[in-house]
């Protein structure tokens, strides 16, 4: 009887998974489902292009993955019961189960109105592809003068008003930033980031506490009005909440808590990648929400069950972080290095060379998800009896 693997979500870390196992496993042993409720993988880091009238490559999952042997199921996640070891899902034909021996959970994370009220009423959002659509639709309404607030100053806020801005200069764009513009940057980096948006026009609201959102704007938690005609929330991101529904280990945060093999420390046939793991950094500390922690988690994960199935040693956690990248429109960038606990180092490369160097990371990635079959590793290898772990890594 074949192994069977079922990949929830399609995302960079739920697709590379997908892809990586099907290199790694050899297909007359293993049987590897992705579930997905959209038909297409998403270019998640590229929203804030799709929000601003730019229109993005499409990548049907079932092109993607055709003669891979991995079988796309199209269907919203309900459930996971983790002692029935089943996935309860609704699809075109209503709803269903699927039965998993290994389950690797890549559902992801949404928008996080984090209880401010007003948010969910009035305010846009850019974590998926129908939000960012419709905060087109809204872009594409407003006349010349009138005015967009984006909430947060982490990277997807900065990257969403330089978008805006960039792409609509008779707009009036703000941003509200709960600490200080880029703080966590590297003077060098932080100095190009305010030129940007000196550049760009945007005006810049720096230690500001966003208490709600209203049609008309937001107001701060001092009682300050700031008057919008849209509002972009960008201020975090929660997990879907589907795990914390479950017996699995769960963090405050909703994250399942894994080992340094994305191996959930409760239910040893679940693992977690992307944001939807409480997966430990190179420091210990947890890896951040972001595409540059979702492929290589998903990388480890595949790895380390396609090892404890074909009985070979397990290779080491080595994930660590080498820079952040940040758009500030299509012709200006940051990229920051940073040590492999995330920390900024001095140096960063700015500018059009930035934006080229970001452009060809965002497309590396994109093309990994559309050729699932053509990276290294690419031997498939036999199932053994035994599927316990092996207590020695390489």
């Amino acid at each position: 009887m074949k192994h069977r693997i079922v990949v929830l979500g399609a995302g960079y870390a739920g697709a590379n998974a997908a892809g990586r196992l099907a290199r790694r496993l050899h297909p007359a042993d293993t049987e590897i489902t992705l579930v997905n409720v959209d038909p297409e993988f998403v270019e998640r880091v590229r929203m804030h292009q799709l929000a601003t009238g730019q229109d993005l490559k499409p990548r049907p999952l079932t092109d993607v993955f055709a003669g891979t042997g991995v079988q796309v199921r199209l269907a919203q996640v309900t459930a996971v019961d983790t002692e029935r070891k089943t996935v309860g899902v609704v699809d075109a034909d209503g709803p269903g189960e699927i039965a998993y021996d290994t389950l690797v959970y890549a559902l992801g994370s949404a928008a996080d109105d984090c209880g401010v009220p007003g948010v969910a009423e009035h305010a846009h959002h850019i974590a998926g592809r129908q939000s960012a659509l419709r905060l087109r639709a809204r872009l594409a309404d407003l006349a010349a003068g009138e005015t967009v607030l984006v909430v947060g100053g982490g990277l997807t806020g900065i990257e969403a008003a330089t978008e805006i801005a960039e792409t609509r200069p008779d707009l009036e764009v703000s941003l509200a930033a709960r600490g200080g513009l880029g703080d966590w940057l590297s003077t060098k980096s932080q100095s190009h980031l305010r030129t940007a948006f000196d550049r760009l026009g945007i005006t810049v609201r720096e230690h500001t506490d966003i208490a709600g959102v209203e049609p008309t704007g937001a107001f701060t938690a001092d009682g300050h009005a700031i008057p919008a005609q849209v509002t972009v929330w960008t201020a975090g991101f929660a997990v879907h909440p589907i795990a914390a529904a479950t017996t699995l280990q769960v963090s405050a945060t909703g994250q399942i808590v894994v080992d340094d093999t994305m191996r959930s420390v409760s239910h040893p046939d679940v693992y977690a990648v992307g944001d939807a793991a409480l997966a430990p950094g190179a420091s210990g500390t947890p890896l951040r929400m972001s595409c540059a922690s979702g492929v290589p988690t998903a990388h480890q994960a595949a790895d380390a069950i396609a090892a404890r199935l074909t009985g070979r040693r397990i290779p080491p956690n080595k994930i660590g972080y080498t820079a952040q990248c940040i758009s500030l429109g299509r012709r200006d960038a940051i990229v920051q290095w940073v040590t492999p606990d995330d920390q900024p180092k001095p140096s960063a490369i700015t500018g059009k060379t930035a934006a080229r160097l970001k452009e060809m990371i965002c497309k590396a990635a994109a093309w990994s998800i559309s050729h699932p079959t053509s990276m290294l590793p690419t031997r498939r290898r036999h199932t053994i009896l035994t599927q316990e772990p092996l207590a020695t890594t390489v």
